[in-house]
């Protein structure tokens, strides 16, 4: 948008329909964009307004795009390396935020409830990938220890992927942070994982356990997350779609397969 000054801006703006959830999402992301230093890569929130349910947020324009798709091995190296420098910068959080605990820990319990669906007969499962059936107790009981697993003091952005990237010529941005919680410094790129995986990268698995390691990322901890995450996409796609969002389901489906080839990978379980 274009302002009477000629400046340029980003507007975001959202009421209680067709998703009742997204208006309380605007307001946590301007809480919190507001709140981030001013050397986070990060468009800069030049104003809110909440009216009669309303909430429209305005961001300085940033004149980038998103990484291509299927991921360039440049743009990823990029986008990776600017996850890094963010950490690091936002450890320890300089803002009050929810633990990861507090933030996902409703989430991810997906392995827990699809084993008692299965248990009580609700959910056969014969659309779960055969391997994840036969070790669904293995991820269950893993999936109980990612709390500890994930806890750490950096603030995190919780949903990055290359939708919420913007490349510029010198820098990457990262948009879009209502769901930024306190954990492991490393967390944001294994939630991001699953979608590079999905999208195409080159070797994806392989680049994405070589950034971790060189990040020092505990391995253990790692998949322990990782499983989680997959848990949670996976359930999550058999749940009918929310209002206003037909399509999240396959897209979570699509995470959700890309993290149990992840976690295979890492686990070597038969």
């Amino acid at each position: 948008m274009r302002l009477v000054d000629g400046r340029r801006v980003f507007v975001k703006a959202v009421g209680a329909e067709p998703n009742p959830d997204t208006p309380d999402l605007h307001r946590s992301e301007a809480r919190i964009t507001a709140a981030l230093p001013i050397a986070a890569p990060v468009p800069q929130l030049l104003m809110s307004l909440d009216l009669e349910g309303w909430v429209v947020l305005v961001f300085e324009d940033v004149d980038g795009r998103m990484p291509a798709q299927p991921w360039q091995l440049d743009e990823l190296h990029r986008v990776l390396a600017a996850a890094n420098e963010l950490s690091v910068l936002l450890d320890p959080s300089p803002i009050a935020a929810p633990p990861v605990a507090d933030r996902f820990g409703e989430k991810f319990q997906g392995w827990r409830r699809l084993s008692a669906a299965s248990t009580d007969g609700t959910d056969d499962l014969a659309w779960l990938d055969p391997w994840a059936r036969r070790n669904l107790g293995r991820l269950v009981d893993r999936e109980a220890a990612w709390i500890a697993a994930a806890a750490g003091s950096a603030l995190i952005h919780g949903d990055l992927r290359a939708d919420n990237v913007l490349l510029t010529d010198d820098r990457v941005m990262v948009v879009d942070w209502p769901w930024a919680a306190v954990g492991a410094s490393w967390f944001d790129v294994v939630a991001m994982g699953p979608s590079v995986i999905m999208q195409g990268a080159p070797d994806a698995v392989s680049l994405l356990d070589q950034h971790l390691f060189a990040r020092g990322a505990d391995p253990e901890d790692v998949t322990t997350v990782l499983i989680a995450m997959a848990g949670y996409f996976l359930r999550q796609s058999v749940q009918a779609p929310p209002p206003g969002l037909p399509t999240v389901r396959d897209f979570q489906r699509a995470q959700g397969q890309a993290a149990l080839h992840w976690v295979r990978e890492r686990t070597h379980w038969r």
